[in-house]
């Protein structure tokens, strides 16, 4: 997982990346990496800044306090670490939680009886893929115990597998359509005059010849215009359900919510004006979507403070999971919690997760 970088080119984000990179490996030996380490993993489980004695005590540094001061001065001095105007501990910087994430953090920090949990979650029968996208989400903020939120795969990326038509009365009809993600849409269809069997049976055979393995994006014509050889019955039945099929496909996504009140929880959401913050952020539809669709094609993102774009987010990390199960985009899974955050605990969760639901573990 490399450092990401916004607003710029791929191309200025792999120099600047190699630039630091190098800058990192000239600053940082090997003593150095272990206390930056020790000191983000003692400030992720006290939330109080961290001193030189509390790394002695309960981090094994085999050196003295005097020895790491020093190693503590010099990562503050190059923008690893911060000091607090409350003690003479120091704090993680965001660069600090950049290299943390990118060079130290343990990938595999999940417990026998964490695996148990999800794997007993995950083998829930769902009967559809949005079901299963919901338990991911709760299964994730459980172990974690941070807010999590869910978000389908775009309509428009993903393939018509089938559409079916079934009569529900003289003049009702309902349709389902199914996407070669297993999304599952429904919707009732009113007509101004009587339909028969004979004409449902029809209209099934010629939207499926028409529209099977389409891909929603590339529906870019009037549904008319790819219905027109086969439309032998009149505009008045055939263009309500253009329309309720149109409606139905561009419904606006659906976002889940999971373990809001966790994060209340947490010392820096005594803050009136970050708990504040917050929760406009979970109230805002737009901005999640947006924080949840952006960023580049990795699995798993790691959006750090400043790194992320909208300015509601500056206080808080965002770590997104791209939800896929045998190849199939399921949609995004995100983490939303403070700077200090679990990563090691979060990371390895989403990566068993994603193990576990492709058959690799």
């Amino acid at each position: 997982m490399g450092i990401i970088y916004k607003k710029i080119s791929k191309r200025t984000k792999g120099v600047l990346k190699l630039t630091i990179k190098k800058e990192v490996e000239k600053l940082l030996d090997d003593r150095k990496k272990k206390v930056l380490q020790a000191i983000v993993e003692e400030y992720i489980n006290t939330a109080e800044p961290v001193s030189s004695n509390a790394l002695t005590k309960n981090h094994g540094l085999n050196c003295s306090s005097a020895t790491i001061r020093n190693e503590m001065a010099e990562l503050e001095k190059n923008g690893y670490l911060d000091k607090t105007h409350t003690s003479s501990g120091r704090v993680p910087s965001e660069k600090g939680y950049r290299y943390y994430v990118d060079e130290l953090v343990n990938d595999k920090d999940i417990s026998l009886e964490e695996i148990k949990y999800i794997s007993d979650k995950l083998e829930t029968k769902v009967n559809e893929i949005e079901d299963l996208t919901k338990i991911t989400a709760n299964t994730i903020s459980e172990v974690t115990h941070y807010t999590t939120i869910s978000i389908g795969p775009k309509t428009n990326s993903q393939l018509i597998e089938e559409i079916k038509f079934v009569l529900l009365g003289t003049r009702m009809m309902m349709a389902v359509i199914l996407t070669d993600t297993g999304m599952v849409k429904e919707t009732i269809i009113k007509f101004d005059e009587d339909i028969t069997n004979k004409q449902v049976e029809t209209i099934n055979y010629m939207f499926n010849k028409k529209l099977k393995g389409q891909p929603l994006e590339t529906i870019d014509r009037p549904l008319e215009d790819y219905l027109y050889d086969e439309m032998i019955y009149s505009i008045n039945v055939v263009k309500p359900i253009i329309e309720q099929i149109k409606k139905v496909l561009e419904e606006d996504e659906k976002i889940y919510l999971e373990g809001a009140n966790k994060s209340f929880e947490l010392p820096e959401f005594n803050s009136l004006e970050v708990a504040k913050n917050f929760v406009n952020i979970l109230d805002t539809k737009e901005l999640v979507s947006d924080m949840l669709n952006n960023g580049f094609a990795e699995d798993i993102k790691v959006y750090i403070g400043d790194e992320n774009e909208k300015e509601q987010l500056k206080d808080f990390s965002v770590v997104t999971f791209k939800h896929k199960v045998n190849g199939k985009d399921l949609g995004t899974i995100g983490i939303i919690g403070p700077k200090r955050m679990d990563y090691s605990k979060v990371i390895s969760v989403m990566k068993y997760i994603n193990k576990k639901l492709n058959g690799k573990d």
